[in-house]
């Protein structure tokens, strides 16, 4: 049984959680690189080319390149192998959003109530997803979640008969009710299968994948590849001003359901994606 202290785990979310607002991650910023020279429209690659300019001011001024900071999402993958000691592993995560939040001058936009709407003025409680793994390793990863591209996710409960085409109908339906609202170029997380919970579960992980990255199913492959040529030739471009590059990935995360369901879940991203990873 291997040990990992708490504090150790405090320490490094609140790292996690400052780098995540302050550096984009590379396989964005090449995407964004790329799409940038294939776009035709010169609103589009001049709207493509602040967004890589503020980017770059914001990783050397270890400024937040966002206002909305986010709701900080974690997934845990913790090793059945593995033992926290000197503390709750969930009060530490929470310790790290708080220190990291207050420390880094982020905006805290957590309220403790949906409805009576009071700020807990520390950015926490986070939303942590725990998967237990084979192994002495602990993985965090965290990903602050701004809520213009999250307000545009849904999720729909289709019936069997509506087969592959009534998941691409829903998906395009998705992106095109969006439109400028989260921010694009935006990164699509589609889930597929599971119950309810699980296929918003899966549409959320599915961000968390590189944008270089297709799935390991070729048929789920093909499937993302498809998706982003037609969400792309929605012409809703950065920003909603038009061009060619409305995403810059589709990745889908599928699972087992039942005979009478065909859950699907659409999580919409700005362009940022914003997640960085610790392996304990």
């Amino acid at each position: 049984m291997r040990e990992i202290d708490a504090g150790l785990i405090t320490k490094e979310v609140k790292r996690l959680v400052m780098e995540a607002n302050y550096f984009l991650p590379d396989d964005v910023l090449n995407s964004l690189k790329e799409s940038k020279k294939n776009e035709e429209w010169d609103l589009a690659s001049a709207t493509i080319g602040k967004i890589i300019d503020n980017a770059e001011i914001a990783s050397t001024d270890h400024a937040p390149m966002c206002q909305d900071t986010g709701m900080v999402v974690v997934f845990v993958k913790m090793g059945q192998d593995v033992r926290i000691t000197n503390g709750y592993i969930e009060d530490a995560i929470n310790q790290g959003i708080r220190e990291g939040y207050t420390e880094g001058y982020l905006r805290k936009s957590v309220v403790s109530d949906p409805l009576n709407r009071v700020n807990t003025k520390d950015n926490t409680p986070g939303i942590i997803h725990y998967e237990i793994v084979p192994g002495d390793k602990l993985s965090i990863m965290v990903a602050p979640k701004g809520f213009g591209s999250e307000n545009m996710s849904r999720i729909k409960m289709l019936k069997p008969s509506e087969g592959l085409q009534g998941v691409k109908d829903f998906v395009l339906e998705s992106v095109e009710l969006a439109g400028p609202n989260p921010c694009p170029p935006i990164v699509v997380g589609v889930g597929i299968g599971g119950t309810f919970e699980k296929a918003a579960y899966l549409a959320k992980k599915s961000l968390m994948r590189p944008l270089d990255k297709y799935s390991d199913n070729p048929f789920y492959a093909d499937l993302e590849k498809e998706l982003l040529e037609k969400v792309n030739n929605l012409g809703i471009g950065p920003q909603g001003f038009g061009g060619k590059t409305t995403a810059l990935k589709v990745s889908i995360e599928y699972y087992p359901t039942h005979i009478a369901g065909l859950p699907v879940a659409v999580n919409i991203n700005c362009h940022a994606t914003r997640h960085k990873e610790v392996i304990l």
